[in-house]
């Protein structure tokens, strides 16, 4: 897709920037609904990810492995909602459905909406947003997908909203075989490092991911329409957004 009709699928808000898992922080958990809040507040975009129980439930985490984000074990896609929601965040807060997130935040920010897919359950999991996700939106300008595998994006082709393929260093081959079949790509900022990434640019939608400063956002800024901060202390946001 070419960069105009691009940046004419979103919201401008967009391009100043986007929080990584909300705005979060020692005291306050990723994708919890306190990060988004604080983002709110802040008004800046979002970035979160989501999880298909196994009732084919939306939710909003990071991680499949709950043992970093909760201390206990067990694997997100293997439990029902409902054992899900015995599970706290090390916080105390709830893992969140994505419907719940959608109703606090609505769409007075933008949202990157990450799927993660998970022994090869891309197509259940695009199946399940557009069943529960795409009819409850108001504004498709408010949402772009992101995902590292393109097979969960595919079928969200005709959906209306931006699709960018994540591209990590380890695995830049994907940017090679897929990225004429997305509408752009968020990669990884090593990858700005690379001319041909940056001759992509001059034509596509390019975001980067995760800025940590500054000095990291006025490197790649000729390069990307748009970067997702690591992490932004809700006191150091004006100073980082793109003006």
């Amino acid at each position: 897709m070419k960069k105009d009709k691009a940046l004419s699928m979103i919201n401008p808000l967009v391009l100043k920037g986007v929080a990584h898992r909300g705005l979060h922080n020692k005291e306050v958990m990723e994708n919890s609904l306190r990060a988004f809040e604080l983002a709110l507040e802040k008004h800046v975009a979002i970035e979160l990810d989501i999880h298909i129980t196994r009732d084919l439930k939306l939710v909003v985490i990071h991680d499949e492995d709950l043992k970093r984000l909760t201390g206990q074990d067990g694997i997100v896609e293997h439990l029902t909602y409902e054992e899900l929601s015995k599970y706290r965040l090390l916080d105390g807060q709830k893992i969140p459905l994505f419907s719940e997130v959608l109703d606090l935040v609505n769409e007075q920010v933008p949202i990157f909406v990450e799927l993660k897919v998970y022994e090869k359950n891309y197509k259940a999991l695009a199946n399940e947003v557009k069943k529960q996700f795409l009819p409850r939106i108001k504004d498709k300008k408010n949402f772009v997908f992101i995902s590292f595998d393109p097979r969960s994006l595919w079928p969200l082709k005709n959906s209306g909203i931006l699709r960018l393929l994540l591209v990590a260093k380890s695995h830049e081959y994907t940017f090679n075989i897929t990225r004429f079949t997305v509408d752009g790509v968020d990669l990884e900022q090593v990858l700005f490092e690379e001319e041909r990434m940056k001759k992509y640019h001059q034509k596509h939608f390019v975001s980067v991911w995760t800025i940590e400063n500054k000095e990291q956002l006025e490197k790649v800024l000729p390069y990307v329409d748009t970067v997702t901060y690591q992490y932004m202390e809700p006191s150091e946001v004006e100073n980082l957004l793109i003006k």
